[in-house]
């Protein structure tokens, strides 16, 4: 069976940063076409089968880059430093609202009272190197019953 959308697809992957760290080395199961996987590997993995391995690069952009998935968050202007240079397209280093995790936010607007930013994945300009090999893939709908199994109507009154 081949990876299409919709089918349970279960990979060994090792993701690393272009000439960097390896930032995850495990076995995923996820659904193909569900949006849970990075957009540029799960394109990549398309008609692959229980077995088979690939390797290659995903362009920043597909990977932890798309601005148009990225939430926006507006914050009053006086919370960065008055020294801060708050143009379009600067970027600052934050921590995510719980504290557990880097974002970077880049200005999309700036006005008297408010800085509208987008919250970017701290990798969200670097490219990711990736090795993957299916494990498996399946589809998650049961299959049909045989027809031994369906009763009729004359069964149930038995």
């Amino acid at each position: 069976m081949k990876i299409s959308d919709g089918k349970r697809v279960r990979l060994k992957i090792k993701l690393t940063v272009k000439d960097g760290d390896v930032i995850e080395q495990s076995i995923v199961e996820y659904f193909q076409g569900a949006g849970t996987m990075l957009p540029g590997l799960e394109s990549q993995l398309e008609e692959l089968g229980e077995g088979d391995k690939k390797t290659g690069t995903i362009a920043a952009k597909d990977a932890f880059g798309c601005e148009k998935h990225q939430p926006i968050k507006l914050i009053p202007r006086k919370e960065f430093p008055e020294s801060a240079a708050l143009e379009v397209g600067t970027q600052f280093q934050a921590k995510s609202e719980d504290g557990r995790q880097d974002v970077i936010l880049r200005i999309k607007q700036v006005d008297d009272q408010t800085v509208t930013v987008v919250l970017l994945h701290p990798l969200a300009e670097k490219d990711i190197e990736y090795d993957v090999e299916i494990v498996k893939v399946s589809d998650p709908k049961p299959p049909p019953l045989p027809a031994e199994a369906i009763a009729s109507d004359d069964d149930a009154s038995v």
